[in-house]
Order: structure tokens, then sequence, then C-alpha cells
């Protein structure tokens, strides 16, 4: 029997069969161990949590090439936050995962999540994912929200000048440094304006509220008339930001502009009125040369008629009509 060809043959199949049994099962165990090794103790910790997390998501993930204790860590960071489950929140595997792939900072998302409920601030997870993918912090802006910052105007860090300069009706040069404490207008924040927007706005409304002044000493006696003015213009709109307070941080007082404004006027009217002068000199000059022209030009002409009496005398003499006219005249010829 064991000489026979066929018992051979199927002898030799069936040590294939097992030979390479044992290996797909050594290949299996060993891709199990992988798995267990790589994925178990996290899918075990979202377990504990009640994060709802698969194991075969987290499989999926690598393949992926998504960062499974990154969007793990953030829901189990949003349940224990209190936040709500994932149909109140939407906060769902699948939207961390196109979150992070989308290049999306998942982790500021979610911080921001907990912060804006801990604040009762109305700021949902499509919100916040928008905002983070338009480059904005959105932690940033929560946190703004909840404790307000502080904006110099003029900002050095954005300009070389620390102050404001504006000028009163009299003339009176002012300095001002004033501090706009602003707070994060989430519904605006995606397409608002920014800081510089803010400071632009509230420079030029300190600016017009001083040049509306009858005096400087008006500004000095009441700062607070300036924010005020500035306040109620509503400079805050369309911007990602809302204003709080506007507070006057410093008043110097500069130079005399209207005052130097007038010197320079007058010293200009009396230049123009010394050109005038020089004009009018120049040209009674000018006449003056005229006249004499014109009287030298008269003498010459009483000259040349002096010059032809003769000549006519001379003339007649010749012709003999003097005597002739002298007969005429009733004198008596020689």
């Amino acid at each position: 029997m064991f000489d026979n060809p066929a018992f051979l043959f199927a002898s030799n199949n069936m040590f294939l069969w097992m030979v390479l049994g044992g290996v797909g099962t050594v290949i299996v165990g060993l891709l199990i161990l992988l798995v267990m090794y790589n994925y178990f103790g996290l899918w075990f910790q979202a377990y504990m949590t009640s994060a709802n997390v698969s194991l075969w998501s987290l499989i999926a993930m690598g393949f992926r090439r998504v960062n499974s204790r990154l969007i793990v860590q953030g829901k189990i960071m949003s349940l224990q936050a209190g936040i709500g489950s994932e149909d109140e929140t939407s906060i769902t595997t699948r939207r961390l995962e196109a979150h992070y792939l989308a290049g999306g900072n998942v982790l500021a998302v979610v911080r921001s999540l907990i912060a804006a409920h801990r604040a009762d601030i109305d700021l949902d997870f499509d919100r916040a994912a928008a905002i983070d993918l338009a480059g904005r912090d959105v932690l940033d802006a929560v946190q703004t929200s909840v404790y307000p910052k502080v904006i110099d105007c003029p900002d050095p860090k954005r300009s070389s000048r620390t102050t404001l300069s504006a000028i009163a009706k009299n003339g009176v040069e002012l300095k001002v440094r004033a501090r706009v404490t602003v707070r994060t207008n989430v519904e605006q924040l995606i397409g608002g304006a920014t800081e510089e927007t803010i400071i632009a706005r509230v420079g030029e409304g300190i600016i017009t509220a001083i040049g509306s002044s009858q005096s400087h000493l008006q500004v000095m006696e009441n700062p607070d008339r300036i924010s005020k003015a500035v306040l109620a213009r509503g400079l805050d709109a369309q911007t990602a930001f809302e204003i709080v307070s506007i507070d006057i941080a410093d008043i110097d007082v500069g130079e005399n502009i209207g005052a130097r404004l007038q010197a320079d006027q007058a010293e200009a009217d009396t230049r123009v009125a010394r050109a005038k002068a020089e004009e009018r000199r120049a040209l009674a000059l000018a006449r003056e040369q005229e006249m004499k022209a014109a009287v030298a030009r008269n003498r010459a002409q009483v000259v040349l008629a002096e010059a032809e009496v003769p000549l006519a005398m001379a003339t007649a003499f010749k012709e003999g009509n003097l005597y002739g006219k002298l007969a005429g005249n009733g004198q008596k010829q020689p």
C-alpha cells in the first residue's frame, strides 16, 4: 500500500496542506498579535470610556494613514467633558477623521467646543471645524470670547508710532494713546475683519472726535467724551470682534499747529505783498523809462522841425517867393 503511487501523492498533498495550514495559522496569529499590540490598548481605552470606537475602525484608520490615537483622544475628551453624546454633538469618528484628513487640528476643535460649552457659547462642531480650516485659531477665539483681550491703539508692534496725533478746532495738537478691549464675535469670525481693522477704525474715530471739539481743553477735561463718541459709531460692524470698551490711556499736548499755520500764512501773505509791490515798482520804473524815451523822441522831432525852417527859407529865397510873400503882407521891398 505504501508503494502505491496514488497513496504517496495523497500523502504528499496532505502534508503540503498541513504545512500551508500551519504557516497560515502562524501568519494569522502574527497579524492578530500585531493588531492587538498596536490597537488593543487604544481600543480598550475607548471601550472603558464609552468613546464608541470599534477595533475595525482603528484598523481602517491605519490604512487611511489617520492618527488613530489623536481621534480616540478627541472623542474621549468630548465625552468626558460632558458636552453630549455623538447624536447631540455630531462628533463622530468619521467626522473627526474627515477633519484630520482635511488638514485640521482635531484637538484644537474639541478643546474649543469644550470651552464654549463651559462658557455657554453657541458653537457647534461644523462652525468650529470651518473656523479651524479657515486658518483661524478657534481655541484662541473661544478663549477671547470668555476672557476679552486688550488691543493698543496704535499698536507699537504693527506701527512705529506710539500715539495718535489729532488737532482740535483751536489748532492745538493732542497726542492720544488708547486701549481697546474686545472679545471674539464667533458668528462673524469667518469673513470678519481682523484686529488691524479695529485699530484703524478706532484711530479714525478718535481723530474725528478730537477734530470736532472746539478746544483741546474740552478733551483734556473729559476724555471719556472721546470714548463715548467712538463707541456710538459702531466700529465693530462686520468684524470678528465685539468692542467692549475704549479707554483713553494717555493724552499729551503737542504743538500749536493753528498758530504755526497762521504764522506761516502771514509770512506767505507778506511775501506775496512784497512781490506785488516789487511788481508795481518795476512797472513804474518801466513807465518812467517809457516817458523819458517819449520826451527824447519829441525833442528830436522839434530839432528836425527847426532844421527844416532854414531850408524852407533858403528855398523860398532862391525861388523868389520870399519877397512876394513879404509884399503881400504889406511889407516894403528892399
